[in-house]
């Protein structure tokens, strides 16, 4: 099974390295994936290729019409999701690239300029998917985070697969630290434990620091939250 990745895009160009490189080119290498990048302007009707107008009611910026993503995506006739990658969408998680990877077909919507008319989030994509509460200067960087944490799931894209059911997130929590060698550099060692040949002690120090991690940065992250929260009431 071939999971097919269609990328409607104003800046087709931005993606021809990154998928070409690394795990991203394993995977359609081995057949696990193929890559179909959409110029957004071809679906435009005017000499100019516009993709963008003032929006409705004033304020800054300039908003990206709908008729070009609609047209762009009927063209596509997809069958597995159509995501628009967006600073007030759902955060993206590690399951949703293993439901992604499970799939046939996967559709990316990269927007830029100051927005995308609401109407393609409405009545086009059928999820709407944030990579962090930041914002970029267009949706392609999201669009490869995606496509890189979902095609590393692939059937031959990793050389052991293995190594990616031990990284973070994997299940709910992170994972423990690595070493390697040299067991001292620096004067920082290696934890004595991972240098002891005691695998049953080393399977539980490496749970035991990752629900440690876990506990810590989530604590954190949901900290900072409540606090980003009540600075916007106060605002």
């Amino acid at each position: 099974m071939t999971l097919r990745i269609d990328i409607v895009t104003i800046f087709p160009e931005f993606f021809a390295a990154p998928l070409g490189l690394s795990i991203p080119a394993r995977a359609a290498a081995a057949g696990g994936v193929s890559y179909h990048v959409l110029d957004l302007r071809d679906f435009t009707h005017d000499k100019h290729r516009t993709v963008d107008d003032y929006p409705f009611g004033g304020g800054p910026g300039m908003v990206m019409k709908p008729d070009p993503f609609f047209e762009a995506v009927e063209s596509l006739r997809p069958t597995g999701p159509v995501v628009l990658v967006s600073a007030r969408g759902r955060r993206f998680t590690h399951a949703d690239a293993v439901r992604y990877a499970s799939g046939t077909g996967l559709t990316i919507l990269c927007g830029h300029y100051k927005d995308v008319d609401q109407r393609v989030a409405d009545h086009l994509a059928t999820e709407e998917i944030s990579i962090g509460d930041y914002v970029l200067s267009g949706g392609e960087p999201a669009a490869l985070v995606i496509v890189d944490a979902t095609v590393r799931l692939l059937e031959g894209a990793m050389s052991d697969l293995d190594s990616a059911r031990t990284d973070s997130h994997w299940t709910e929590g992170l994972s423990a630290p690595s070493y390697t060698r040299p067991a001292v550099f620096r004067g920082f060692a290696v934890p004595d434990v991972l240098m002891s040949g005691d695998h049953k002690r080393i399977d539980a120090w490496r749970v035991a620091e990752g629900d440690r991690l876990t506990r810590e940065r989530r604590a954190h992250d949901e900290t900072a939250g409540t606090r980003h929260a009540e600075e916007r009431r106060q605002s």
